[in-house]
């Protein structure tokens, strides 16, 4: 009939659930970024995370709003930049001051908004300050570790920080390649109906393999630690990645918004990492460095 229009028609991506081509591509331009400036100045990677930080935030602002709350981005995003930078400068007892003292800053800027409201958004404001940059600061304090010096990979710091995203992308690919092949249990049908436990038995394969190889090989150091390294970082990232599914659930939105073309947003992408970060620091500062 003339005069109507056909909607056209949505691309199938298969099992996979996202555009692989697109996935890889963003994936490619942040690994070399984030290489790079490792490698070559740890400022540049601290302005990345600081970047990660304030466009988590705005996401998470953006998402929480389709349920009413409002959170106050000002004093969220300069206090969670301010909290990694101190984090990465005078290490974890800075870190919990500027925790403490963000927090009150931000229950302080609520006020002038009224009574209306106050008590959900200023608990959705501390869980958001605690989740993002809280919890992102770790990789501040991972990125400050001393031990070797001579920059680049002999850095203790530089070496932690690619340990810890490679075990945890490991358990990503791993969980991805043996849930696309062979998935046929959900491991939560209601919170995330992709996720099967073969998926998390090839999770478990990747990064315990991962974690030894990048313990021994890159930290110089005991592969019992690699062991441990990657079951913290395939327990913690898949916990991670369902809490990141309940939120969007609860919210009812499918991606915090679409700004990592196949990956949807970014904290559809820091989910995992923000998850493990903390327990991994833990586990390397004790262990080797």
């Amino acid at each position: 009939m003339t005069g109507q229009t056909t909607a056209p028609p949505q691309k199938d991506h298969g099992r996979a659930g996202r555009d692989l081509r697109a996935a890889f591509a963003s994936a490619a331009v942040l690994l070399v970024s984030i290489a790079a400036s490792l490698l070559f100045a740890k400022a540049l990677f601290m302005l990345i995370v600081a970047a990660a930080v304030v466009g988590a935030v705005w996401e998470l602002h953006k998402g929480f709003s389709a349920k009413g709350i409002d959170l106050p981005e000002q004093p969220l995003m300069v206090g969670g930049v301010v909290m990694t930078l101190v984090a990465y400068l005078w290490g974890p007892p800075a870190l919990v001051t500027a925790t403490a003292v963000t927090a009150l800053a931000i229950m302080l800027w609520l006020l002038r908004r009224g009574i209306d409201g106050y008590v959900m958004n200023a608990t959705a404001s501390v869980f958001t300050l605690v989740y993002v940059p809280f919890l992102g600061s770790f990789v501040a304090l991972m990125l400050s570790e001393g031990g070797r010096t001579g920059g680049g990979l002999r850095d203790d710091g530089v070496a932690g920080i690619i340990a810890f995203i490679l075990v945890t992308i490991a358990s990503d690919i791993g969980g991805y390649v043996a849930g696309v092949l062979f998935g046929r249990h959900p491991m939560a049908p209601v919170i995330s109906p992709k996720k099967s436990w073969e998926g998390f038995a090839g999770s478990v394969l990747a990064t315990v393999g991962a974690g030894v190889a990048l313990v021994v090989w890159l930290l110089d150091g005991d592969w019992w630690v690699g062991v441990a390294l990657g079951l913290i970082a395939v327990v913690m990232a898949t916990l991670g990645d369902l809490c990141e599914s309940v939120i969007k659930r609860d919210l009812g939105i499918k991606d915090m918004s679409q700004i990592v073309p196949g990956h949807g947003g970014l904290m559809d992408r820091l989910d995992s990492l923000l998850a493990t970060i903390a327990p991994i620091w833990l586990l390397l500062h004790y262990a080797v460095f």
